[in-house]
């Protein structure tokens, strides 16, 4: 299977990359940090979550950010939901996609959330009920498809299982994520194999975390594979919360750097996309965990 032509990124910093920061980020800042990324061409940019604030203090101005959000034409503002009542706040909010999320580890599902992936499952047939009533389009996510910090290895099967049920949920997309980083391209090929045995490959995105350095070499597998969507965080944002000091996210600058060395075309604008993390990096007092944008950065310096 030859790669494809054209990839879509689904940015995930202000959500995913802010949520697990100690310093509470101003809506002001975090709004500036979603238009920058607009402006670099980015068509999918997940905003907020409309999770309860008492668990996650950083997304307690979801409904804030959702009011400020300058909307560019042609770009998709997702928010993540994890009940009916998230739902019921992001659809007040002016939300129009939503994003859900299941484990394909039993013991990852129990201590993230208190409850079996089954019953997980269920909690979001109202939700998806809700959301098909109101035109509103719902992507999944799947944690843990290449291992657990609680229990280890985790079956491919599994992954499918959890996948298919989404799919048959009516999510459009399925975001497959390697939540500790511990992926490589032999496993990453593995799992994919299986789930698209039970879900078209089409309808599959791959979300890598860069804790062991494979992050890249993991969504370079899942091209082969026929993969086409990936998920990524301006800068690196979000640090893995299973390994302390580790990176997390893949850092978007990377992903696109990769993409424009392979010929595969983004639509997005690497300086530009460099200046975004650079802001909100000296909004957070640090430095961009994306190796592409130190590079780019540096070469400016010098210029």
């Amino acid at each position: 299977m030859g790669l494809p032509q054209r990839v879509k990124i689904v940015e995930v910093g202000p959500r995913d990359g802010l949520q697990n920061e100690s310093q509470l980020v101003p809506s002001a800042v975090k709004v500036a940090l979603i238009d920058r990324l607009g402006m670099a061409g980015l068509k999918t940019i997940e905003a907020t979550a409309f999770v309860s604030p008492k668990w996650v203090p950083q997304m307690g101005d979801a409904a804030e950010v959702m009011a400020s959000l300058p909307r560019r034409h042609g770009v998709s503002y997702p928010v993540l939901v994890p009940n009916l009542k998230g739902f019921e706040q992001a659809l007040a909010a002016g939300a129009e996609e939503i994003a859900v999320f299941a484990a394909a580890s039993e013991a990852f599902s129990q201590k993230n959330i208190n409850c079996s992936i089954a019953e997980s499952l269920e909690r979001f047939r109202p939700v998806m009920e809700a959301a098909r009533q109101n035109g509103i389009r719902v992507r999944g996510y799947v944690s843990c498809v290449l291992g657990c910090p609680y229990q280890g290895a985790v079956p491919p099967a599994a992954v499918a299982e959890v996948a298919a049920r989404l799919l048959e949920m009516g999510c459009y997309e399925i975001s497959l994520g390697d939540t500790i980083g511990v992926g490589t391209p032999a496993s990453v090929a593995r799992m994919l194999d299986e789930v698209a045995l039970l879900v078209p490959v089409e309808r599959l995105a791959g979300h890598y975390h860069d804790t062991y350095g494979m992050a890249l070499a993991n969504i370079y597998a899942s091209l082969g594979r026929g993969v086409a969507v990936f998920d990524a965080s301006v800068a690196g944002l979000g640090g893995c919360p299973y390994a302390a000091g580790a990176s997390g996210n893949v850092a978007t600058e990377d992903v696109v750097y990769l993409m424009n060395g392979l010929g595969i075309e983004t639509g997005v604008d690497l300086d530009r996309l460099v200046d975004a993390g650079a802001y909100i990096c000296a909004e957070l007092g640090r430095e961009p965990s994306s190796k592409v944008a130190r590079a780019v950065l540096a070469k400016r310096r010098k210029v």
